[in-house]
């Protein structure tokens, strides 16, 4: 059984992957949520069961996912660590949090710390996996089974966690204060705003395809710029105004953030 302690948003992308597999990590789920009416909606939702205990899913579930705050994490892993036993897989997917905290406050040497990005809830999220060396092929794979539900799955040393949550963490949050840039400058030049949000999403959408056919962004770039065009007077622009260096400036500014939350 697949347990997640914490119901929020992200845990639910997850639960709506796993539930829409025909097959593979398809299979039973409890969820303890502290609110009655998120515990209801969940259960209605997905056919899952819930629980208000923390104590009910660590002890009943062989696959622990933590869908916590970080703020949280300390006291609940105080309360459930006397019932994770050596065998059960334990999953943060709560940013900051490191392995070498986990493994201070449990007697479980397999847990993964996982950094899911918000297209999940869409089955389109991108996940980094990072673990110890001592689990089998077999362990690993439901786990990343259940990650690839919603989504792609890439595995790396925990060392590069911070700057995969600085691009692909945050990233989300970056892209759509693009999109709405590109909303709000369409409308200043003469488009209607459902006109400019139509045009400003599906060319996100239909880059993002392109891109994901293999195709490097800089030749894409090529494609459309013409010597002389509208495109090139404006990525001149962009030029001008340092716009690789204030996206550079924001991912080193997320990764700051990260290590410093590693160290709370």
């Amino acid at each position: 059984m697949i347990g997640f302690i914490g119901g929020g948003n992200m845990a639910e992308a997850i639960i709506k992957g796993v539930k829409s597999q025909e097959s593979g990590v398809r299979r039973d789920i409890l969820v303890s949520e502290p609110s009655e009416d998120r515990r209801k909606y969940l259960q209605q939702t997905y056919g899952i069961k819930t629980t208000e205990s923390n104590k009910e899913v660590a002890s009943s579930c062989n696959i622990i996912i933590l869908a916590i705050k970080p703020q949280n994490m300390a006291a609940v892993l105080d309360e459930v660590a006397d019932l994770i036993t050596e065998e059960k897989t334990v999953v943060s997917i709560a940013a900051g949090i490191t392995l070498s905290f986990l493994q201070s406050k449990l007697k479980t040497k397999k847990l993964i710390r996982v950094m899911p990005n918000t297209p999940a809830i869409v089955q389109e999220g991108m996940s980094v996996m990072s673990l110890c060396e001592c689990f089998s092929d077999k362990d690993i794979a439901i786990v990343r089974d259940i990650f690839m539900s919603v989504g792609k799955v890439l595995t790396l040393p925990e060392k590069y966690i911070n700057a995969v949550t600085a691009v692909s963490g945050s990233g989300p949050a970056f892209v759509a204060l693009f999109i709405e840039a590109m909303i709000d400058a369409g409308e200043k030049i003469g488009l209607s705003r459902d006109n400019a949000s139509e045009l400003a999403i599906q060319t996100l959408i239909g880059t993002a395809s392109l891109l994901d056919t293999g195709m490097p962004p800089e030749k894409l770039r090529e494609m459309v710029t013409s010597p002389g065009g509208t495109t090139a007077a404006g990525l001149k622009v962009f030029e001008e105004k340092g716009f690789k260096d204030i996206v550079y400036d924001a991912l080193h500014a997320a990764k700051k953030r990260a290590e410093e939350l590693a160290k709370v």
